[in-house]
Formats: structure tokens, sequence, C-alpha cells
């Protein structure tokens, strides 16, 4: 077992070529910024209430695959995730700009969002969620949706369909990412729920079910080999969009293009559709991040993240140790281990 100085050093020469998967950073409601979840967040006291869905297992920013497809309370808002604590206001035919901390080039895929209407959001239950989609996108001229919401400054945009009734939701954003999709239970589903009200004039109801009832491990779109033949006719998992539904709309102007965006996208920069004089849930600003948020956070971790040098030293731990300590570099790994266990 490697000292905590060879750990250090092994940091130090390695941290570069590894890039975590992400985490939503800011979530901009009809051009208000509200601060994302973030799995620091457990070790604050008190904890900061966002409209996101808490987390606290994906700590390693970690994923949901195959086989918990049939656990709702794994694929539905992530794995474990509990409601938000507060919810934010759309008109209907509003915009919500979902921005993540990072997002690594290699993770190629789809990206989807659902609705699910409720009495209540904040006290929902992963198992009570019956979602609709509003909003997907896959491969299209040659480029996947995960590539454009990297290119649109790590932005995704999604407009809430004018047609549904008043009232509250959860909005389900979810990346699929496919490049270890070729083999079983390779494909990796990142969702993230955040609770919103609708306002509008709207009526309709649509029929939706549950996440546990969305994929199979096997599906054309799940178990996919991207890098041959012909992906023009790539098949987006899950149910069909809903009548008044919009259909990848990827950037603020809905045309997915990501002109305006930064070539670079930063982990702290705002979406472009956010003002950064815009009024602020929670007292947050709209250059704050979860990440920022993070770094205010209490410097002790539990157990199972706290050091490398306590635990058996194997590639997968090590791996994973470094995906939580390096989460933004350049760089990038095709192997995704799982956080590691004591």
């Amino acid at each position: 077992m490697p000292s905590k100085i060879q750990v250090a050093a092994l940091v130090g020469a390695l941290a570069a070529s590894v890039k975590a998967h992400g985490h939503l950073s800011l979530i901009t409601v009809d051009g208000t910024p509200y601060t994302a979840y973030d799995p620091s967040f457990q070790y604050q006291n008190p904890a900061p209430e966002v409209i996101e869905w808490s987390c606290p297992q994906c700590l390693d920013n970690g994923f949901v695959d195959g086989s918990m497809y049939t656990d709702v309370t794994k694929i539905a808002c992530h794995k474990d995730a509990t409601a938000g604590a507060k919810v934010a206001t759309v008109k209907a035919g509003g915009t919500i700009d979902i921005q993540w901390n990072t997002w690594p080039e290699s993770h190629v895929g789809p990206v989807l969002d659902y609705l699910a209407k409720v009495d209540d959001a904040t006290a929902t239950k992963a198992s009570g969620l019956n979602f609709f989609k509003i909003d997907e996108a896959g491969y299209e001229n040659g480029q996947w949706a995960a590539s454009k919401l990297i290119a649109n400054n790590l932005t995704w945009s999604v407009t809430i369909p004018e047609s549904i009734a008043s009232g509250q939701y959860v909005l389900r954003h979810e990346i699929i990412a496919l490049h270890s999709a070729g083999q079983a239970n390779g494909a990796q589903n990142y969702p993230k729920c955040i609770n919103i009200n609708v306002e509008g004039s709207g009526t309709v109801t649509p029929a939706g079910e549950t996440a546990d009832k969305f994929y199979t491990p096997t599906d054309p779109g799940i178990e996919i080999n991207i890098y041959s033949g012909d992906l023009s006719g790539y098949q987006i998992p899950g149910p069909a969009l809903f009548s008044g539904a919009s259909s990848g709309s990827g950037s603020s102007t809905g045309s997915g293009s990501a002109s305006s965006a930064a070539s670079t996208p930063t982990a702290t920069s705002a979406p472009a559709a956010a003002s950064t004089s815009a009024a602020v849930e929670n007292n947050a600003v709209a250059s704050s991040t979860s990440t920022a948020a993070a770094s205010s956070a209490p410097t002790a971790t539990p157990s199972s993240v706290s050091s490398i040098a306590d635990k058996e030293f194997t590639l997968d731990t090590f791996i994973a140790w470094l995906e939580e300590k390096a989460g933004s570099s350049s760089a990038k790994v095709r192997r995704h281990a799982r956080a590691f266990r004591g």
C-alpha cells in the first residue's frame, strides 16, 4: 500500500489525465438563476435548500446503468434522490437553462427531458412520479446531443409546453452516455430532477409513467456500438414525445446551435440566457455555481472518500478517487470506476 506522500505524487502526475462525470451547476428559470444541488451540501449545516433533488449518493458523479432500470428510486432522479426543498416558477412556454459543471467529450449520447405533474414537488417521492417526455435529441447531422450541450457552454435549454395545465411539476433532465454502450449494461444514465411551478392557461394533463418503465438494457438506443456503422438512424430511447412537446431544443434559441456559446466551456460561467442582474433564489448570484458552493463546504469527507491511502489500493479505487478530486481537469479517461467502498 503506498504512503500518503506516494499517493500525492501520483495525483500530481496523473490528475490531468482524469475527467470526472459532471453534475448540475446552475439552473436558470425564465431568466432567474437558481443554485443547483451539489453532493457536498450534505456536509453543510444547515444544508442549502435548492430546487434540484438531493442526491448524497452522487458524490462520485457516477451513473445509473441498465441493472438499475427497474429500480425507480435509482433511475427516476438518480440514486436514492429526494425532493428539493424549493420550487421555481416558470410560465408555460418559458425556458429553463440547465448548466452542467463539466462533461467529458467522450460521453456522447442523447439528452432527454420529462415532466411529472405533482401536488407538492417538495414532498413527493420518486415512486410517485409519472413522467411524460417533453424534449429529446439524439444524433443529428453528425453530432450527438451531448456534444451540442458541451458546445453550448455546458447548457441545455428546455421549453415548457404552453398547452400543459398550471401547477407543480418535477422536471427530469437526463444525459445518456453511450461511450461504453457496446457491452451489456454499458450505457450510463445521468438523470437530474428539478422542482418547478408552471403558470399558464393550458389545460392538457398528459398521461405519464414511472421511470422504471422507460428503458430496458437491450433497447436499440441503449445497447449500441457508436464506433462503427451508420448512426443516422439512431433510435432515441424511452417513451415517445407527447403531442405538445418540442424536440431537441438544446439552446436558448431553440435551434440546438451553439454559435453564441463560448468556444471553451467553463464550469463557472453562467448560461447566456441568465442576466447577471436577475434576482436569485437563496441569496445565490448569477455567477455562482455548485462548484463555488462546494468550495465553502467543510474539508472533512466521509470515510469512503477521505483518503486513498486508507483504502485497499487498486486501479479502480484510485481512478474513482482521482475522479472525485480532479473532476474539472481537461483530459479524459474512458474507464469510469464506481466509488470505492471502505
